[in-house]
């Protein structure tokens, strides 16, 4: 079972060239994440990787680039699936816990799966919400050993 949930801005970090630091940090999440098989994305991380680095990167990466890091990310770890459960889950916890919809189909997605952690910058680290927890690997303090 996987202990992470990676969101997409640390996937995307990875390949981002003007924030040395984070990409760095984001490479080594990831890293370590494969190496323990902690790590797991849903399908919907995985088609806005592909949107966001191929649109909104500068430079883009090419979308042969793009699709085979979809592809092996699939290959290393789990993708779970967006259900129709999990989309009534985020629709609830948008209106309970005021999160943005994208953010809360990944807290459904991770709730529904039982993956205790969500790793992402989009919310507060440490908030912890129906059995799940979110965590920032850039937040200064976060021990990257926590992952393996």
């Amino acid at each position: 079972m996987a202990a992470f949930l990676v969101d997409t801005n640390i996937l995307v970090y990875a390949y981002e060239p003007g924030h040395e630091l984070k990409a760095s940090r984001a490479r080594a999440c990831i890293r370590r994440l494969g190496a323990a098989h902690n790590g797991a994305v849903s399908a919907q991380v995985l088609g806005e990787f592909f949107v966001v680095a191929t649109r909104r990167l500068r430079p883009p990466l090419t979308a042969t680039v793009a699709e085979s890091v979809a592809i092996n990310l699939r290959r290393a770890w789990p993708v779970y699936d967006v259900t129709a459960t999990a989309v009534i889950e985020a629709i609830r916890a948008v209106h309970q816990y005021q999160f943005q919809y994208w953010d809360a189909l990944i807290w459904a997605t991770a709730k529904l799966h039982r993956v205790p952690n969500v790793l992402t910058e989009d919310l507060p680290s440490g908030r912890l919400v129906e059995g799940v927890r979110f965590e920032d690997p850039f937040e200064p303090g976060f021990d990257l050993a926590r992952l393996d």
